[in-house]
C-alpha cells in the first residue's frame, strides 16, 4: 500500500511533496487515523515488544527516532511521534529566521534508496520552534524531543560559538536532550568546528552553559554533538579526545556524506549537497564503530545513516550505538519501517 502512494507522491517535486506529506500526516493524526502505529499500542498488542531504555539519563520508550530534518521547525511533532517513534529530532534550527539556499535544493536518487539535498538550514527560527514545543506540551505531549541546533549562513565561523550558545539558552527549557550540529555540508565552513581548537572551544564554551543553565532550571538537559562520515581515522581519534575532555553527553554518528562514489552515474549523482540513505549505511556504521573503539561506554552513541530495514538498525546497535534514528528509509520505506525496527530491537 505505501509502495504505491510512495509512487503517487514521487511524481511531485521532492520540497512540495515533502510539505504536503507532512501536512496529510498531520490531518490523519488528528482524524485518529495514526492511534495503533504508535509504541503504547504496539507493546498493547505485542507482549514481545518491551523495548525501554535508559541513555543519557533519559527513559526512552524505544531505541528508534526520527533523525532532525524531515521537521525543521517542530510543527508535526505528535504526527511524527504517533508513527511509532520512541524520540523525534527537531531541526535544524538557528538564532535567527533564514531561507536556505536556492531551489532546487532536494534531489531523489530512487534507484539507490537516496536522497541529496542541499537545504542549507532553512527554518524559522528557534524562538518560533520552542513555541512549537510549547504548544505540544500543553496539548498534552509527552514524548522525548530533540533539538537539533546550528549557526545562520551569515555569522561567521569564528563567531559560530554565540550562535550556539543563543540556541542553546532558549532550547534549554523544552529540550529532552540538545543537538550540536557541526557536520552539516551545506553550510559554509561549518564542518572545520569538528577539529582541533575550534572544537574544543566549542564544546568548552558549551559546556559552561550547560552548567549554568542546569543551575537556573534545576534540570540537567544532555547536550549531544552530531558528526560526518566523512572522518579519517585521526579525525576521529581526535573528536573523542574533545568529547571525553569536554564531558559532552552524546554523539550522533552520522550526517549526511559529500562522497558520490555510490551514485556518480545516477541521475542527479552529481547535484552538490549531502547524500542520505542507502550509499551511506556502511560508511556510517564503520565510524560508529570506530567512535565506540574509542569512547567505551563513557559517551553513548545514536547511529543513524542509511536504515531501510530492521537488519539495518540492528547492525548500527551491534557496532556500538545504543539508539538509532531514521529519516531517508522512512521516505522510501514508510512508517511500517519504525514499527518493524521497534519489534527486533
Amino acid at each position: 500500500m505505501y509502495k504505491l502512494l510512495r509512487n503517487l507522491i514521487f511524481l511531485l517535486p521532492p520540497e512540495m511533496a515533502h510539505g504536503l506529506s507532512l501536512k496529510a500526516l498531520s490531518i490523519a493524526n488528528n482524524l485518529g487515523l495514526l492511534n495503533n502505529t504508535n509504541t503504547s499500542n504496539l507493546k498493547a498488542h505485542d507482549a514481545t515488544i518491551d523495548s525501554c531504555i535508559n541513555v543519557m539519563g533519559i527513559e526512552f520508550p524505544n531505541r528508534i527516532g526520527l533523525a532532525a530534518g524531515l521537521d525543521k521547525n517542530g510543527e508535526y511533532i505528535e504526527a511524527l511521534s504517533a508513527l511509532g517513534f520512541g524520540f523525534i529530532e527537531i531541526g535544524t534550527v538557528t538564532p535567527r529566521p533564514q531561507p536556505g539556499n536556492t531551489k532546487p535544493r532536494l534531489f531523489r536518487l530512487p534507484k539507490a534508496k537516496a536522497i541529496i539535498n542541499r537545504m542549507g538550514f532553512n527554518n524559522k527560527g528557534i524562538d518560533y520552534l520552542t513555541d512549537q514545543v510549547a504548544e505540544a506540551r500543553r496539548e498534552g505531549f509527552r514524548g522525548i524531543i530533540g533539538i537539533n541546533i546550528g549557526k545562520n549562513i551569515k555569522t561567521y565561523v569564528e563567531n559560530a560559538t554565540e550562535d550556539y550558545l543563543i540556541c542553546l539558552r532558549v532550547a534549554y527549557p523544552y529540550a529532552d536532550y540538545i543537538t550540536v550540529n557541526i557536520s552539516s555540508p551545506n553550510t559554509p565552513g561549518l564542518r572545520s568546528l569538528q577539529y582541533g581548537d575550534e572544537l574544543n572551544s566549542l564544546l568548552a564554551a558549551l559546556k559552561l552553559e550547560q552548567v549554568k543553565l542546569a543551575a537556573q532550571y534545576e534540570k540537567y538537559i544532555p547536550i549531544v554533538v552530531k558528526v560526518a562520515p566523512d572522518l579519517s581515522k585521526q579525525e576521529i581519534a581526535g573528536i573523542a579526545e574533545a568529547l571525553l575532555d569536554n564531558n559532552m553527553d552524546g554523539l550522533i554518528a552520522t550526517n549526511t556524506t559529500l562522497s558520490r562514489e555510490a551514485v556518480c552515474c545516477m541521475p542527479y549523482g552529481d547535484e552538490a549537497g549531502g547524500l542520505s540513505g542507502a550509499p551511506v549505511r556502511e560508511m556510517s556504521t564503520a565510524v560508529i564503530r570506530q567512535f565506540h573503539a574509542h569512547l567505551k561506554d563513557q559517551i553513548p552513541i545514536i547511529g543513524v545513516g542509511g536504515i531501510a530495514s530492521a537488519k539495518d538498525a540492528q547492525e548500527k546497535l551491534d557496532a556500538g550505538a545504543s539508539l538509532v534514528q531514521i529519516y531517508t528509509g522512512l521516505i522510501y520505506e514508510g512508517p511500517g519501517l519504525v514499527k518493524n525496527c521497534v519489534r527486533v530491537t
